[in-house]
């Protein structure tokens, strides 16, 4: 296998793995971007190339050294060109999710002083355009129509047109490389403020501590967020590293066709992403059938690698989940088709570089071991503490956050409570901040009452129930079974389904810990009403305040299962 040359640069960074792979196999296909039907190939020369000029025009503009330089675009390949050219230009990146709405990404710029961004495409510009200063320079990617973009904003090949490839200067490797905002579960979010020796470490090690002999014949594709650390880590980070290929998605009507042309050998996922595949295959082909296959050993092999093929997952040789729990009965069912889930555990503070399960290794309900270089411990109240090579710096503007996160010792506090098994791999329990009482003053951790649920047809949940007597909990309907279950017989015959999965969570559960009942929700959750976070995973606050004023009704009802 070909390996790019290192260099005596003091870190590696973006910008260096870009021109090795482009100097050793300048002809070799880097990133694949669809769109309207038709591909556009990036080979390795071509992405540095564009990178290099973009980097030259960031510089012709005479920003102080290190000047903030956002990018707000769904995945495509401008956005990792304009990361290069940023780091290359000897700036930072401040990379936005597109989903945010106009207060949110204002208060980003405003906060990060941002000087000069990058604008692709978003799913609500209009919306967005509020939140944007009419003083701030934006370059659009070519892909973004006119009509979407500030009139003042510079074309991304006309600020081509007239620079010359620069070759980046040395960074040091505690230099400030990335600003990443978290995603602000609860109230604004923070600036974590990430060096360069963070994005080197996760992308040397992240991947390859799963499977060393990850390189250039490997294909990802990339269509989680690339503002999320855990995708710009194993992705945008791991290929440039590595140089593995790097296909786009034009979004979710394409997917399917996307994902069959990627083909990818290693690919990510998050929970409520890996739920919504499996509800895809049952809606074909139903469990009990699906059953009976796999039951017979002369057709067993053909059905699950039919099944895979049907998600294009065929040729996957790693899967990764992350982000938030999933559920052991979802990891159980992808077993069953012979896809081992790698469940992994980070955060924004350490460039998702903690935890991850290793092939045969793996055990369900658990995020596996520490990445190479990461040291771990439990501190006497449960709360797992690290020090990762992909720490950050410390919150932006917030030396009071900075200090709360850390231990006089100086490991960083996760929040999050976890067991460690016999083998050193770790299972999260929940979050320090999540635990709330009942009447009883009993402590609840929702958490992994909500991994053991695990009920079809139903796509995210969320135990509540603070100051009452037993806790319940909030299941919201996937949008493909809403319509399938507006029948009384439906219903009635679902509830049962709900009815048996409560009694056997319950029947595990200590007193305190059970759910008193259900209650079905069909309005989705979702990041434009404000009760997901950009990355999918619940805001347990927002869900709780709207529910908040039915809560006494349906405790009241005495039912087991109610529908709203």
């Amino acid at each position: 296998m070909s390996t790019a040359k290192r260099t005596s640069s003091p870190v590696w960074t973006l910008a260096q793995g870009l021109l090795e792979w482009a100097n050793e196999t300048p002809d070799r296909l880097y990133m694949v971007q669809p769109r309207a039907g038709r591909c556009t190939e990036y080979t390795w020369a071509d992405a540095a190339d564009q990178a290099g000029r973009m980097a030259a025009h960031l510089q012709q503009l005479d920003l102080p050294a290190g000047s903030r330089v956002a990018i707000l675009s769904k995945n495509c390949a401008h956005f990792v060109l304009a990361d290069a050219a940023i780091c290359m230009a000897g700036h930072v990146s401040v990379p936005i999710y597109p989903s945010l709405r106009a207060d949110s990404m204002g208060y980003i710029l405003d906060h990060s002083e941002t000087a000069v961004m990058f604008l692709g495409e978003v799913d609500d510009w209009a919306g967005l355009r509020e939140g944007l200063p009419t003083t701030l320079p934006v370059i659009a990617f070519p892909e973004v129509p006119t009509e979407s973009r500030p009139d003042h904003a510079v074309d991304w090949n006309d600020a081509l047109a007239s620079t010359a490839m620069r070759v980046p200067a040395e960074v040091q490797p505690d230099a400030l490389c990335r600003l990443v905002y978290t995603s602000g579960s609860t109230g604004k979010p923070k600036g974590v403020m990430l060096p360069y020796r963070a994005i080197a470490a996760a992308s040397d090690v992240l991947l390859r501590g799963v499977k060393p002999d990850i390189g250039p014949g490997d294909r990802m594709i990339s269509y989680l967020p690339l503002a999320h650390v855990f995708e710009a880590a194993a992705v945008e980070a791991s290929s440039l590293r590595h140089g593995f290929t790097v296909y786009f998605s034009e979004g979710l009507p394409t997917f399917p066709k996307d994902l069959q042309r990627a083909r990818p050998t290693l690919f990510i996922s998050v929970p409520r992403l890996w739920v919504k595949f499996q509800q895809a295959v049952l809606s074909k082909l139903p469990q009990a059938q699906l059953d009976r296959l796999l039951a017979d050993p002369a057709q067993a092999g053909a059905v699950r690698q039919q099944v895979l093929t049907q998600l294009g997952l065929h040729e996957t040789r790693v899967a990764i989940t992350g982000s938030a729990p999933l559920a052991p009965s979802v990891q159980a069912w992808y077993r069953d088709l012979g896809l081992e889930l790698l469940e992994g555990y980070g955060m924004s503070e350490d460039f998702a570089m903690s935890h991850l399960s290793r092939p045969g290794r793996s055990r369900i309900g658990y995020v596996g071991h520490a990445v190479p270089g990461v040291q771990r411990r439990l501190a006497d109240s449960g709360e797992v503490q690290i020090k990762s090579p992909g720490g950050m710096l410390g919150y932006y503007k917030q030396p009071d956050k900075t200090a709360e996160a850390y231990t006089e010792d100086g490991w960083f506090r996760t929040g999050d409570l976890g067991e460690i098994d016999e083998d050193g791999r770790l299972r999260i329990t929940g979050r320090l901040k999540e635990l709330f009482k009942t009447a009883k003053g009993k402590y609840v951790a929702p958490v992994p009452i909500e991994c053991r649920l695990g009920i079809p047809n139903i796509e995210a949940v969320c135990v509540t129930g603070a100051g009452r007597p037993q806790p319940c909990v909030l299941m919201m309907l996937s949008p493909a079974s809403a319509d399938l279950l507006t029948t009384a017989d439906a219903r009635t015959a679902f509830s049962e389904v709900v009815q048996t999965r409560l009694d056997a969570v319950n029947a595990a559960s200590e007193h305190h810990e059970q759910l008193a009942f259900a209650v079905v929700i069909s309005e989705p959750w979702s990041i434009e009403n404000g009760l997901l976070t950009p990355t999918m995973k619940i805001k347990r606050n927002a869900i709780e305040a709207r529910y908040a004023d039915k809560l006494d009704t349906w405790y009241a009802a005495g039912q087991a299962v109610v529908w709203a």
